[in-house]
């Protein structure tokens, strides 16, 4: 038995041209820490609620080392987050995170992502975003997609609002023990189906079914008393 075989995450494939998403091996983890140790802001920025990236090389690696493992092993169907590798012509260049709980009852799954500074502003940050929404409306049947970004993160809000996302709400959060304005967003089913030309790239899906069985999402929802 391979290790798909064993552990169907490993097997999940989202293409489209020369950009994929799967989840990382142990060797493309430490490829993925190299990149994040070269950077994937300003200095100035502050885009993330814990600062996992700021501190000697070391300890970012082992602390993406340390995250990406203990991500694989909560992988279950009441709560799950596929932290996929992005990768470019097999070059990683970030990552594209896709999460929920109780997602056979809610259908409701959120994402995330980071990109190495090098790769900034080539539209990556856009392409990942849609590939993930494709893997959650046409692989998983998402009734709806939830994502978040800081008021003084333009890239991420530009990219959730080019998409066609509807607000969904502001919160006040403790960022690094400083208040900061967390902006909210929501994509439903609907409003994919509605989405332009421009964001239907041909995508290919592969290793799903075996995903979705793991994580329950073919199981009829439990009826209510």
């Amino acid at each position: 038995m391979d290790l798909a075989s064993a552990f169907p995450p490993f097997g999940l494939r989202v293409t489209s041209g020369d950009l994929e998403l799967r989840l990382p091996a142990d060797t493309d983890l430490v490829r993925l820490a190299d990149l994040a140790v070269a950077g994937i802001h300003p200095p100035e920025r502050s885009p993330f609620l814990v600062p996992w990236n700021v501190g000697e090389p070391d300890e970012v690696r082992h602390g993406l080392l340390q995250y990406h493992w203990a991500s694989r092993g909560r992988i279950a169907p009441e709560a799950w987050a596929l932290e996929l590798g992005a990768f470019l012509d097999g070059e990683p260049v970030g990552v594209q995170s896709v999460g929920a709980k109780a997602f056979a009852a809610t259908r409701s799954a959120g994402t995330g992502s980071w990109l190495g500074l090098e790769h900034h502003g080539k539209g990556l940050g856009k392409r990942m975003r849609l590939l993930a929404l494709h893997l959650l409306f046409e692989g998983f049947d998402a009734a709806d997609a939830t994502t978040e970004a800081f008021d003084d993160n333009p890239e991420s809000n530009g990219v959730t609002r080019s998409l066609g996302y509807a607000p969904n709400g502001v919160a006040l959060v403790d960022r690094q023990g400083a208040a900061a304005t967390e902006n909210r967003y929501r994509m439903t089913r609907e409003m994919w189906a509605a989405r332009p030309d421009l964001h239907r790239p041909d995508v290919t899906l592969a290793g799903v079914a075996p995903v979705r069985a793991m994580l329950g999402m073919d199981e009829p929802a439990t009826a209510q008393p």
